[in-house]
């Protein structure tokens, strides 16, 4: 049986648990699941994108429980709190361990997870199966139609990038790097660790866009490196500032429907599937 929380994602085909939710007025998340069973497994799906999100997650799993349903598996593809996964100054909290804990205290059975942004979160996680980015990338590969080197954005990406390498036969991978200012966030000095790129069409795989400066100043470091044709592959795209002014540095922007809903000029979502 599924449960799909959000109506509009549905990452896996099958029979579907009838359910209604909404806010008291107090803004608690409430649910009532239309004739849950008693035995067998459930499957729940769900976007998580804020504290209301996990919220509903938890009164589902509740619910459940209630119904003495015993095996609860989850979906989450792009799991909260990932990229602070480390404390960078003092004061922060490591908030992929709140989000990891919580998760944990629901005693799910499995939890699947979309391209985390690093280990730290399947570490934390209990039960655990990580989803990797590779057959996005594989269908982003035939949208191109032509051979791209992939393009790692920095240090972080590299584990993964040459993981990607390897699983689809691309030899070609182009390492970069760039410095942050972690009591503000601000980035500089892209560099592009290649002497002449002669012309070849670059793809950049990451797992988030969020405001996207980080590409933009990849894509100009790049270009300076005699790139051909720029794309841009991203498992969770929030961009949180829109594609504008990513689409006047990249020729296509690739995202999966992970985190959103993406409908834009430039932009080719692929919805994932579990």
């Amino acid at each position: 049986m599924l449960l799909h929380l959000d109506p509009n994602f549905k990452p896996v085909a099958g029979e579907e648990l009838a359910f209604e939710h909404f806010f008291f007025s107090g803004g608690e998340p409430h649910i009532k699941i239309h004739n849950a069973p008693t035995e067998g497994k459930v499957l729940i799906t769900h976007r998580i994108r804020s504290f209301n999100d996990l919220g509903l997650l938890c009164m589902a799993v509740d619910a459940l429980r209630r119904s003495e349903v015993q095996h609860i598996e989850l979906f989450i593809p792009y799991f909260p709190g990932a990229r602070q996964d480390r404390v960078m100054v003092p004061g922060e909290p490591l908030s992929v361990k709140v989000y990891a804990d919580l998760i944990n205290s629901l005693d799910l059975r499995r939890v699947y997870v979309f391209d985390p942004h690093s280990d730290v979160a399947p570490a934390l996680l209990q039960r655990c199966a990580v989803i990797r980015n590779h057959d996005f990338i594989r269908q982003v590969l035939q949208h191109i139609g032509s051979p791209a080197a992939l393009v790692s954005p920095d240090g972080g990406a590299l584990k993964k990038i040459f993981a990607l390498s390897a699983a689809l036969q691309i030899p070609e991978v182009v390492t970069c790097g760039k410095s942050r200012d972690v009591s503000t966030g601000q980035l500089t000095h892209f560099q592009v660790f290649a002497d002449d790129l002669h012309g070849a069409d670059c793809l950049i795989v990451d797992d988030i866009c969020d405001g996207g400066s980080t590409f933009i100043g990849l894509a100009e470091a790049l270009r300076r490196h005699n790139a051909g044709r720029l794309f841009l592959a991203v498992s969770h795209g929030i961009f949180s500032r829109g594609t504008e002014s990513l689409r006047t540095h990249f020729d296509t922007i690739f995202c999966t429907n992970a985190f959103r809903d993406m409908s834009a000029e430039g932009v080719v979502q692929i919805p994932i599937h579990l």
